[in-house]
């Protein structure tokens, strides 16, 4: 199973549309393989691009903090597992995913695009 985690500084990105760079894993046995990072500058607010990116990688499961409804729409679209909620280092969601552990919260951003110079979170 091939996961993408939104990641910032080494962490769960808390904001999926600006997400410039994904942790890849590959897990199996329950544990998660070595990360690679894939590259999505440029796409970020671009949902079908960002699930395009993800597809051609051959991920299946996506992990990220708050997501907004139309980016979630678009990777559901194209059969992602979408995870919510997430925070902390990638290696720790990784391996938590990878035991069964990880449970999406459903956390939805609500808040327009044109507006970023809120909810900054500050760990």
């Amino acid at each position: 199973m091939r996961i993408a985690i939104a990641e910032l500084n080494g962490e769960v990105n808390q904001h999926f549309g600006q997400t410039r760079r994904f942790a890849l894993l590959d897990t199996k046995d329950n544990r998660p393989g070595p990360v690679q990072y894939l590259d999505a500058s440029g796409l970020q607010h671009r949902h079908e691009g960002l699930a395009n990116l993800l597809k051609s990688a051959g991920v299946e499961t996506v992990i990220t903090g708050g997501i907004g409804p139309g980016a979630i729409s678009a990777l559901e679209a194209m059969g992602f597992e979408v995870i919510t909620g997430a925070a902390g280092k990638i290696e720790d969601v990784a391996l938590l995913y990878a035991q069964g552990k990880l449970v999406s919260t459903g956390a939805v951003c609500g808040h327009h695009h044109d507006d970023h110079q809120h909810h900054h979170h500050h760990h």
